[in-house]
């Protein structure tokens, strides 16, 4: 019998140390030394503050800041633990909506959204990234459509021509990687940390 046993617990160690240990170990190390802002969260420092994650959402509402896409994810209700409460972008909650395509109150917020944008832009119709969240819930771009359509009410806001703010949105515009993968977006942090910049100089 411990013929049989002894080779099956070598092996259990074995791959424990290789693949528990060294595997983890090296794959960190390598991404230290290859990519370490992005091994270590992509985060935004400014003053020598952390002000967020590049890969990460944040709910800004004020009429001067650019708003990201809607957010569907949640948190416990501090007055009650069996219900949860809406929490835009927490991260340690990553999740989409549940809610059908037939539900009463996921059409009348996307209506609601939808109606507010075109209120605010002008538009007759709206971005679909303006109403929809995304599958995590922490989605940190929206598209440059999204972005054009709140330019002007970040203008007013900022005292700004709305071309310069249009300008700025082109600027950080990120492309299809290679022509082929993704889609044209803008990092929404990145774009409301430059509009500071703009209007602090």
């Amino acid at each position: 019998m411990f013929t049989h046993i002894r080779p099956a617990v070598v092996t259990l160690l074995l791959f424990t140390v290789l693949i528990g240990i060294i595997y983890p170990l090296a794959v960190t190390g390598v991404a230290q030394l290859a990519l370490p802002k992005q091994a270590n969260g992509s985060m935004i420092e400014r003053d020598g503050k952390v002000l967020g994650s590049a890969l990460i959402g944040q709910n800004f509402v004020t009429d001067k800041y650019f708003h990201g896409r809607p957010s569907a994810t949640s948190a416990p209700d501090p007055k009650d633990d069996t219900k949860t409460i809406d929490a835009p972008y927490n991260a340690a909650n990553s999740s989409g909506s549940n809610l059908g395509p037939i539900s009463k109150k996921l059409l009348e917020r996307v209506k609601g959204d939808a109606d507010a944008l075109k209120g605010e832009s002008g538009l007759a119709t709206v971005p679909a990234d303006s109403v929809t969240t995304s599958a995590s819930g922490l989605d940190p771009h929206i598209s440059p459509a999204f972005a054009k359509a709140q330019a002007g009410r970040i203008a007013k806001a900022r005292n700004l021509p709305e071309d310069r703010v249009r300008g700025l949105i082109a600027e950080l515009t990120e492309h299809v990687a290679f022509g082929l993968v993704g889609e044209e977006r803008v990092n929404v942090l990145l774009l409301n940390l430059a509009l500071d910049r703009l209007t602090s100089t």
